[in-house]
């Protein structure tokens, strides 16, 4: 019997089998941000241990930092002490640290891929759920808790219970006005918050081989949203491309020698998975969600499930949920009124992102409802928004570049939506308060963001296109 990607990458990483409890796996690459890791640090020094093998970990803030007057102090004294900790911490251990105003800063999961730090075949950490991001590129990437990374500082290694395995095939045709946002919203509407739990998932299919690298990282960045514990795509011709000439990625020879290694990275013939789903890229729309959960989704044209539809123990929280949003069951969103519009996070935060939001937006102007906040993903994103000349459609449109950032993905900064207004979010989480508090949030592709910020009201993208 053959084996998929992911038990090859797995078993190439053991290093031991504890008898009755978990594996210790080897980790190549932890990434740490300013939130999940001051303990980790702090613990390493009360026992007066040294990182292990430092080159293996990079350091950069991206939760706490603003997306406007960068080369200032933060004012926030959270955040500016969050930010300076990890400055600190990163050169007390000797580690690799991209700072604030550094050209290669940005939100952790962007730059990773970008600067050629995640590579096909690798396992990857780091003290956030959004690290199945990385799996983009044929890695086994995962979030791990704060005593986990300091576990992978100390020894390079993390004791964890092997998941089961998943395949999700897509095939066919996307749609007009369909992007991998969509792709990912609607399997969360299919299998639920929770259809993947205890899952990695390995994404296949003529669809996701279509995919642009950018989409495929936001695919699998949305993994987490379905209860798996990662997401990943094996690499091909789409991957070396992308990686070829990053600034980590192998040179010369080297770079042969890995794309020939890379190649082999893939799930054999005869592969067996613990589960394996199917869905048409036909039956996908441009989505939105309609809840207080990523997995309350429905197709931009349809309307909010009716009430006798949903399990009756959970009609409570349904019912609590649409509360919160201000929506009924059996209404549509198309033409709800909107106050912000949010493009970027580690999900749509990318230049495709910015590609297509500019391609809708160019010859009309932004509301005068809605403030739009554009937060590219990284400073490598925003050279290349400059260097394509996308920053004139949008300021002739009425759109300005912020700083880059995680942004309103979180309310851990200073882009917060206010109680009760309504977003239309490229970002990941829609739960209560995840925006500010009280912030209302719909999930949504940079298309959607991009048609209802020109128009004020939720819009279908296909119909300005």
């Amino acid at each position: 019997m053959g084996k998929n990607l992911f038990e090859k990458i797995w078993d190439a990483h053991v290093v031991q089998n504890v008898t009755d409890g978990p594996t210790q796996l080897y980790i190549d690459r932890l990434y740490c941000h300013e939130v999940t890791s001051p303990q980790a640090f702090e613990g390493m020094r009360s026992r007066g241990l040294k990182c292990l093998r430092p080159q293996q970990i990079v350091c950069m803030p991206d939760h706490n930092t603003p997306t406007h007057d960068q080369d200032k102090p933060i004012e926030d004294p959270v955040s500016k002490t969050q930010v300076d900790t990890l400055a600190k911490n990163a050169a007390d251990f000797g580690l690799t640290h991209f700072g604030m105003m550094d050209k290669r800063n940005g939100i952790i999961h962007v730059v990773g891929p970008e600067r050629g730090l995640s590579l096909p075949g690798m396992t990857i950490v780091c003290g956030d759920s959004h690290t199945s991001t990385h799996g983009a590129v044929g890695a086994v990437a995962f979030g791990i808790g704060t005593s986990e990374v300091e576990m992978v500082m100390a020894s390079q290694c993390i004791l964890q219970q092997k998941p089961k395995s998943m395949r999700i095939n897509i095939e066919g045709t996307l749609g007009w006005g369909v992007t991998a946002k969509d792709i990912a919203l609607y399997l969360m509407s299919k299998l639920t918050t929770s259809g993947a739990t205890g899952y990695f998932v390995e994404y296949a299919g003529s669809t996701v081989r279509g995919l642009s690298m950018e989409g495929r990282l936001t695919l699998c960045n949305l993994s987490i949203e379905m209860g798996a514990r990662g997401g990943f795509i094996a690499p091909d011709e789409v991957t070396f491309a992308y990686l070829k000439g990053r600034e980590y990625a192998p040179k010369g020879d080297d770079w042969d020698k890995a794309v020939e290694q890379w190649r082999q990275l893939k799930s054999d013939d005869d592969a067996v998975f613990d589960k394996e789903l199917t869905f048409r890229a036909e039956d996908i729309e441009p989505m939105v969600t309609y809840g207080t959960n990523p997995g309350m989704g429905m197709g931009i044209t349809q309307t909010i499930p009716a009430l006798d539809t949903v399990d009756e123990a959970g009609r409570a929280s349904y019912l609590k949920s649409l509360d919160y949003m201000g929506f009924k069951p059996g209404e549509q969103l198309l033409g709800k009124p909107i106050d912000y519009v949010f493009l970027g996070a580690c999900t749509n935060g990318r230049i495709e992102d910015f590609r297509m939001f500019a391609n809708l937006v160019k010859g009309r102007k932004k509301a005068e409802n809605v403030t739009a906040w554009l937060v590219p993903g990284s400073w490598m994103v925003d050279a290349q928004i400059r260097e394509e000349g996308i920053d004139k459609v949008l300021e002739a449109a009425g759109f300005e570049i912020r700083q880059p950032g995680c942004s309103a993905c979180l309310a851990m900064n200073d882009d917060k939506i206010p109680a009760g207004k309504l977003s239309v979010s490229t970002s990941n989480r829609n739960f209560e308060g995840r925006q500010g508090p009280g912030a209302r949030t719909i999930l949504a592709s940079p298309l959607v963001a991009a048609a209802s910020a020109v128009t004020g009201v939720v819009t279908d993208p296909r119909t300005l296109m």
